[in-house]
């Protein structure tokens, strides 16, 4: 196992980046920045790239249908060359309420979408001719005057690794399948078999022998140390929010995940609380269950087992959310947690 963390897109991103070389040293692997309605997540990876140069990085994630799947591709050889092949290609759907609501693109077929994505990609960075006739993307444009190209520049890798973010029984599958990393969400040891072993299981069998085996990056809240217990809690809004404000109604893959957990009326009375505008409210109806078993949160002992749930479970990759208040206390909690590592 290894230790990520994703940076958060809203405050000040360049002073995260100053506190990096520290939690490097403590023991940090990989860093994630996300892409919502935010600052884009290239220009911040770029610098990211330059300022920590030992460090590795991933998008996690690039929204599906914000660039065309060759510029995707351009996007990662660039982001790849620039960090000398440190760069993970994290793609995911997102949701309708930022794919519609803020870039104005039709969500549809996400699954189908991502799988010619990625097969474009990996034509692209071997530098081939890039001719594609699938449902959903043709090169070059069918009756149009542009005919095949192939990438000016040669990557630093033709294979850079891909990460989905997945939490549907068919994505899941998918990624099992063709990508070198899977991404869920509110990933919990006892439970995960019950709602994508089957997906894992089926994407597995078709999967390509010479791709790696499967990086599983869960999200973790992390404090470790006596009477932590109650920092659970500061988790709250973030799932009130995923589970209750992230889509809409019938459609929110985190109230579906919740839901496929045993949390059905539970995640019905989050979203119902927080689409009215109660957000404190639906964060104090998160069950208290759900948050103690997908997070890293209380004595060594304890973390040292969910630890160990975890590597049982197959999860190659932490990406831990610290709950702590200063610089110090947060690279302090880097070095307990590498230490604990099966």
């Amino acid at each position: 196992m290894r230790i990520g963390m994703p940076l958060p897109y809203s405050g000040s991103f360049v002073e995260t980046v100053d506190q990096l070389p520290d939690y490097r040293a403590a023991g940090l692997s990989i860093v994630y920045v996300a892409e919502a309605y935010s600052f884009d997540a290239v220009s911040q990876l770029g610098f990211i790239a330059a300022k920590v140069p030992d460090l590795e990085i991933a998008s996690n994630i690039l929204p599906i249908y914000t660039r065309t799947p060759s510029l995707l591709a351009m996007t990662a050889a660039g982001l790849d060359h620039v960090s000398g092949g440190r760069f993970t290609l994290g793609l995911g759907a997102s949701g309708p309420q930022v794919i519609e609501g803020f870039h104005g693109v039709a969500y549809d077929a996400p699954i189908g979408r991502t799988r010619e994505i990625i097969e474009i990609c990996r034509q692209v960075w071997r530098r081939e001719k890039l001719e594609h006739a699938g449902k959903h993307y043709r090169m070059p444009r069918e009756g149009g005057l542009g005919k095949p190209l192939k990438l000016i520049n040669h990557p630093v890798r033709e294979r850079i690794p891909i990460l989905i973010a997945a939490m549907g029984p068919k994505n899941v599958e998918l990624a099992a399948e063709v990508a070198e990393g899977w991404a869920p969400f509110f990933f919990r040891p006892e439970g995960y078999q019950d709602v994508w072993g089957s997906a894992l299981t089926a994407g597995t069998a078709r999967r390509d022998p010479a791709l790696p085996a499967l990086d599983v990056v869960v999200p973790v809240p992390v404090a470790i140390g006596e009477a932590t217990e109650a920092l659970r809690d500061h988790a709250r809004p973030q799932f009130a929010l995923y589970i209750g404000g992230m889509g809409a109604k019938g459609k929110n893959f985190y109230h579906d995940l919740a839901t496929r957990y045993g949390y059905g009326e539970q995640a019905d009375r989050i979203q119902e609380l927080y689409l009215a505008g109660h957000k404190d409210e639906a964060a104090a109806a998160v069950p208290a269950e759900l948050l103690r078993d997908v997070a890293l949160v209380g004595p060594r002992s304890w973390v040292a087992e969910r630890l160990a749930a975890m590597h049982e479970a197959g999860v190659t990759t932490l990406s831990i959310t610290p709950f702590d208040r200063t610089h110090a206390e947060r690279v302090k909690t880097i070095e307990t947690l590498a230490d604990l590592l099966p």
